[in-house]
């Protein structure tokens, strides 16, 4: 089969380790399943991979790609992929089983003609949602939808201010935000991905690091170091930060004082689990919003996508049809 993997790590140029190539068809054994891939998206975890971070060079080569939509060979269903694997046997939250993994990291990923997974991690994919709108829910969306509704605190009418807006995350927190009634806030780099964020939803959008019109009740933080102290700042008193990821880097000033006098929050957040992967998709079906597609490429150019999202030239998700 055709796939997209990781043939080496390289810390300073990821890419340089991509391969587009024939991998062996894989065999689901006793409680998986197979699924033919009809869409896939791209996340940073795949940057990430082929940085060498998560994994080690003895599970070389590895395919990538945690997101996938497609067909569940055993049942012959229309599927979503839910990235988390577990533990066997586990039970209760998925994202804090200490043994679990995401696709890629130690299982080989969805960016291939067909990926297995175990029998519990497909979910059924709506009728009126294409496959490429489904392969952006598992990581991103779900991600969005758990720092949102699960770990924010926040109630309709409550305010939220969303860093780093044309991120697949960050457009996914501004759609359901706007969806859910929240006063939703956005910070981009340009001019144009501002307007992008005022088109997904959000009420105000401003420059990087601008002062807000009044402070937020909670903010959802992707982009880490080159934010993170104007996320704090734009907090009231008691507010909360939920962050998922760092992708300006993971070491942040402390800003410790103005944590404790305020009393401000700092949550982590992780993916999310299959259970919250049904009640997003309930939400995109009741609500009727759908995933910000920024462009649909094919495996071959895998790379420019890739490139393209290192250097957040998009607004929102980048999807591989197979």
């Amino acid at each position: 089969m055709r796939a997209a993997y990781a043939e080496s790590l390289n810390a300073k140029d990821p890419l340089a380790g991509l391969v587009v190539g024939e991998r062996p068809d894989p065999e689901p054994g006793e409680g998986w399943t197979r699924v033919k891939v009809h869409s896939a998206s791209l996340n940073h975890h795949d940057l990430w991979t082929l940085r060498g971070v998560g994994i080690t060079e003895d599970r070389l080569p590895m395919i990538l790609g945690c997101d996938a939509a497609g067909i569940d060979e055993s049942t012959g269903d229309e599927v979503v992929v839910h990235a988390v694997i577990n533990t066997p046997g586990w039970t209760g939250d998925d994202t804090i089983d200490p043994g679990r993994t995401l696709l890629s990291e130690k299982h080989q990923g969805s960016l291939a003609e067909y990926v297995i997974v175990p029998k519990r991690n497909v979910v059924p994919k709506p009728a009126e949602m294409s496959f490429g709108e489904a392969a952006c829910l598992s990581t991103a969306w779900l991600t969005a939808y758990r720092m949102l509704f699960t770990k924010s605190g926040l109630r309709p009418g409550q305010s939220v201010l969303v860093q780093g807006a044309s991120g697949g995350v960050a457009t996914a927190c501004i759609t359901m935000a706007r969806a859910a009634g929240f006063q939703v806030f956005a910070t981009a780099r340009t001019e144009a991905k501002r307007q992008a964020a005022l088109e997904l939803g959000a009420h105000q959008a401003f420059e990087s690091g601008a002062r807000l019109p009044q402070k937020v009740d909670a903010v959802m933080e992707t982009v880490g170091e080159a934010t993170y102290s104007h996320s704090a700042k734009s907090l009231r008193p008691g507010g909360r930060i939920v962050i998922s990821g760092a992708t300006s880097g993971p070491n942040p000033p402390a800003d410790l004082n103005r944590f404790f006098f305020l009393q401000l929050e700092l949550v982590g957040s992780t993916m999310g689990t299959k259970d919250e992967l049904g009640d997003l998709i309930a939400f995109l079906r009741s609500t009727g919003i759908r995933p910000k597609i920024d462009r649909t490429i094919a495996l071959a150019d895998i790379a420019s996508g890739l490139e393209a999202m290192a250097a957040g030239d998009l607004v929102g998700k980048i999807v591989i049809e197979l």
